[in-house]
């Protein structure tokens, strides 16, 4: 192997750009993402704006989950049901539609914030239906072996807008104003309804007694997980991940009380959430070896076992940053930046598992179950992270919950070997 042959492999592999269909999706992708956090940051600062309270603020949350759990399995169903270039057609003209009602209210200062919080809830229930067609969409665009390149690809353009947007959003809402954003939002959306339009038709392989889209069919796809062993452990693993390594709902203590940040956030807090993201970054550029690992359940439990091992070194350097605070805060942005790199290597693995050894009849519904799993768990994670924190102190709090992860990795190794053992070449 050349030099040259060594430099491209370690950088991330961009195969699948070979690909008409996926380019233009990706391309399309780095314009709307960055378009979708300035809505993102825009919504909670203009609710904030109108109420003065927290509280309200916080209610994005259940008026955003609750759409996204409903609509993401119900919209699994749906993918399943009709030709998935239709459907992406239809979710993101209502996505365009949404975000351009957005720059409507605040274009005339209606400052209503049951209307923002109504729109935020219809634009999460486009979001939950169009999200899981557009990956279930993969397998009918690549070759199976370019299935973990092109997740990697995709993950690396969301992690780089959840960096990019916040920052561009909260210098322009001073100079621009709310309403500008959202225009911002609508137009880029137009780049990816162009990327959809020029897709093929995308029939779904089903048989010919499949279900209409109901619950009858969300159920069906769930005992369809239930029955295959690999597919539902890569969603415990990714559960145990989130729910016990996830401490973000901390961040803000420790920016205050250990890094000695101001209480209303700081350097410190926006370097602790901004860590992780650039760690996915990172972790995506420099990902030309994800496309070479076959063993994609051993490479799981490894990269989730890495996420679980950061987050206890992380809990640490916490405890002892009183002693070392510059130090301290450094250890504890490169446990973030590390974890964060090996959670885009999870992911990938975990979505190449579910794409590759999944039906195309219930590929669309899987889907939707991965997103209310990413969605859901960190949420879980919130909560008892914050109670955990109360008793225990966010250091201890942070790295119990790391070292628990690492123990489950354990634990599920030993005990379904099958999972350990599954290859990408021989499904199974």
């Amino acid at each position: 192997m050349t030099a040259k042959d060594a430099l491209r492999g370690l950088f991330a592999d961009v195969t699948p750009l070979r690909h008409p269909d996926f380019r233009r999706l990706w391309t399309a992708n780095i314009v709307t993402v960055i378009g979708a956090q300035l809505t993102v940051v825009a919504v909670p600062a203009q609710i904030y704006a109108i109420t003065q309270s927290s509280g309200m603020v916080g209610l994005t949350g259940l008026f955003g989950l609750v759409p996204l759990i409903v609509f993401g399995l119900w919209g699994g169903a749906l993918a399943d049901h009709m030709d998935r270039r239709r459907l992406l057609e239809i979710t993101t003209t209502g996505l365009v539609v949404t975000s351009g009602l957005f720059w409507l209210q605040a274009f005339l200062a209606w400052n209503n914030v049951w209307v923002l919080l109504g729109l935020f809830a219809v634009q999460q229930a486009f979001f939950a239906v169009n999200q899981p067609t557009r990956t279930a969409i993969l397998p009918k665009l690549l070759p199976a072996e370019q299935l973990p390149a092109a997740n990697t690809l995709n993950m690396t353009i969301m992690s780089a807008g959840a960096i990019a947007g916040p920052l561009v959003g909260g210098a322009l809402i001073p100079v621009l104003g709310y309403s500008w954003l959202y225009l911002l939002d609508t137009l880029t959306l137009f780049a990816t309804l162009y990327a959809v339009w020029r897709l093929p038709s995308l029939p779904v392989d089903r048989a010919p007694d499949a279900r209409t889209p109901g619950l009858r069919a969300v159920w069906d796809g769930l005992v369809y997980l239930r029955g295959h062993q690999i597919l539902l452990i890569s969603f415990v693993v990714d559960l145990i991940a989130m729910i016990f390594g996830m401490p973000r709902a901390l961040f803000p203590q420790m920016a205050h009380e250990s890094f000695g940040g101001p209480a209303e956030g700081g350097l410190a807090f926006a370097l602790l959430y901004a860590a992780m993201p650039a760690g996915a970054v990172l972790g995506g550029v420099f990902g030309g070896w994800v496309s070479r690992v076959r063993r994609h359940g051993s490479a799981v439990l490894w990269c989730v076992a890495v996420w679980g091992a950061a987050m206890t070194v992380l809990g640490v350097a916490v405890g002892l940053a009183p002693h070392a605070q510059r130090a301290m805060l450094g250890l504890v942005l490169g446990m973030l930046v590390v974890g964060g790199a090996a959670d885009m290597a999870s992911a990938a693995f975990r979505q190449s598992i579910l794409l590759g050894a999944t039906d195309d009849a219930v590929r669309g519904r899987l889907q939707g179950v991965f997103i209310v799993v990413v969605a859901g768990g960190p949420r879980i994670a919130d909560v008892l992270h914050g109670g955990a924190a109360d008793l225990v102190g966010t250091a201890s709090a942070t790295g119990i919950g790391g070292a628990l992860v690492v123990l489950g990795m354990v634990i599920v190794a030993l005990a379904v070997p099958s999972f350990r053992r599954y290859r990408v070449s021989s499904g199974r």
